[in-house]
């Protein structure tokens, strides 16, 4: 949720271009898929853990379809806490997108 707020308040005082809101779900399921369960696996793989790495598979594709399950809901509730506490650095922006000088 830290990251997801810190990325946010970049967008409401304008540093980010796009609203992380729009991609945050499939971008953690891209991370899940092509970072967490490769790096799972390989330390499967290879033992290093020993039994401790076939539990860190386990728990990535828990979380992965964890994160399918209530990813969205997830999203929309951190979108609501950070309109919230951001609130007074969105209004200068919606005020300018309303006004189409955008």
């Amino acid at each position: 949720m830290r990251l997801f707020m810190e990325v946010y308040k970049a967008y409401a005082q304008g540093r980010a271009e796009k609203d992380p809101s729009e991609s945050w779900y499939q971008g953690e399921i891209g991370f899940l898929d092509f970072y967490v369960i490769p790096l799972a696996k390989k330390l499967k793989d290879c033992g290093v853990f020993g039994v401790s790495s076939d539990e860190y598979l386990n728990y990535a594709l828990m979380n992965r379809a964890e994160w399918e399950r209530r990813g969205r809901t997830i999203v929309a509730e951190n979108v609501e806490i950070a309109k919230k506490e951001f609130r007074h650095l969105l209004k200068p922006k919606v005020i300018h997108e309303a006004s189409g000088l955008v």
